[in-house]
């Protein structure tokens, strides 16, 4: 992207990321993908390993990661970014490499591999986007929907008794020996944004710093599939999501909080 003149008495304070293309989005209006992707694409910059990051794109919503992020990129089979990830690292280990999924590629189809994968503490980071729902396949019942939340599957709501619980996947990556940091954060509004980008470039760290697997989910919205307006997505989030899904660390190795203490 070229260069922003700025006039000599003004500062420059906000810029377009070089991590980020300059592609027009596919993302519904009011979809927090977009924030997200901003959020990863800043840290890159900022830990200036750019020119050595491999992202994997997963099937759902953001399976054209690709296209936003100006760094090399892989598409991986549904549920298989975890595998790929790690094979990718294992006979690249000098470049970053970063998974971005969703609750129905992660959380579903692919437990197993992520699960696996942080267990055996692969030098990678997941960004996990959780907005409890089916998103590109029409907003039925996801791993994450909350108990009593209306999809097109559960029409009169997920039923625990039939359906069983959403699942807490910070909790259960956390509780991983292999895993070196993983924190739940949400982008619902300013003060949450910045908390989200301070643990993705937390987690980056512990992947450069080779402390073990890192994973950051991040609560997001579906105000298409919720059938609400942007705004109305966000405050639900925050009125149910944030309730059933605590925000916070879970996971935070000896050596990743002496690089959050710094």
């Amino acid at each position: 992207m070229a260069a922003v003149k700025i006039p000599e008495d003004m500062e420059l304070v906000y810029d377009y990321p070089d991590s980020l293309t300059e592609a027009d989005t596919h993302y519904c209006p009011g979809c927090t993908h977009g924030t997200i992707h901003r959020l990863v694409a800043e840290v890159l910059d900022e830990l200036d390993v750019r020119t050595r990051t491999i992202g994997i794109a997963p099937v759902g919503c953001s399976v054209l990661a690709y296209n936003y992020f100006d760094t090399d990129f892989a598409e991986a089979a549904h549920g298989r970014a975890p595998a790929m990830a790690t094979g990718l690292k294992r006979v690249n280990p000098d470049s970053v490499v970063f998974t971005y999924q969703g609750d129905g590629d992660l959380a579903a189809i692919g437990t197993a591999e992520i699960v696996h994968a942080a267990n055996r503490g692969e030098l990678f980071t997941t960004i996990f986007v959780n907005n409890a729902i089916y998103g590109m396949t029409g907003g039925q019942m996801a791993p994450t929907t909350l108990p009593g939340q209306v999809t097109t599957s559960s029409p009169t709501g997920r039923d625990v008794a039939i359906a069983g619980y959403p699942i807490r996947m910070a909790e259960l990556i956390g509780g991983l020996p292999g895993s070196a940091y993983v924190t739940r954060q949400a982008v619902f509004d300013v003060r949450g944004i910045r908390r989200t980008k301070r643990a993705i470039k937390i987690a980056f760290r512990a992947q450069l710093e080779g402390f073990g697997f890192s994973m950051v989910e991040v609560l997001s919205t579906c105000s298409t599939n919720w059938g609400m307006s942007p705004q109305e997505a966000l405050e639900w989030a925050e009125e149910h999501m944030v309730d059933y899904f605590p925000l916070g660390d879970t996971r935070v190795s000896e050596d990743v909080r002496a690089i959050m203490e710094e």
